[in-house]
């Protein structure tokens, strides 16, 4: 199977993840996500957080945030990456006075409520061969998919 060429970095992105020398990341927009595989912006995506983003989102913005889930849901593959361990929220290592069980239920009703995964990578670095990983085997996936659609239509 083939890796995707390029992959996405949403111009938002104020300090974009580094990916190995298998990939190539251009900026672009995305309608969802903060990283996704070029032809597929709206097929792929990976939300990024850093731990008081994670907070902030699922406490303080619920709303905005529920928007950007919506449109994940939709996906053929979507994620939500945390810069962070779970024991960092345990341990209360972020700015906002919200609870620690606040923080971690939010994450689960995101996993259970939007069926999209909330992944726990500890720091950038394994952030960035999280979502690497993620993109090309979702990108291998959807193209699989395609290919048999193509040929069951041929038939």
């Amino acid at each position: 199977m083939t890796c995707p060429r390029r992959l996405i970095v949403d111009t938002r992105e104020k300090l974009p993840l580094e990916f190995s020398h298998r990939v190539v990341a251009v900026r672009s927009p995305l309608a969802a996500g903060d990283y996704s595989v070029e032809g597929f912006e709206r097929a792929i995506a990976v939300e990024r957080k850093g731990l008081d983003d994670l907070v902030g989102s699922v406490i303080h913005q619920r709303r905005r945030f529920r928007n950007e889930l919506e449109k994940l849901r939709g996906y053929a593959a979507a994620c939500v990456v945390v810069e962070a361990d779970l024991a960092d929220v345990f341990a209360h290592h972020y700015r906002s006075k919200a609870h620690p069980n606040a923080v971690v239920g939010a994450a689960i009703a995101i996993i259970v409520d939007y069926g999209i995964p909330v992944i726990f990578c500890s720091d950038r670095q394994w952030c960035a061969r999280f979502v690497e990983g993620f993109l090309i085997r979702a990108y291998r996936k959807v193209t699989a998919a395609c290919l048999s659609s193509q040929t069951a239509e041929q038939r």
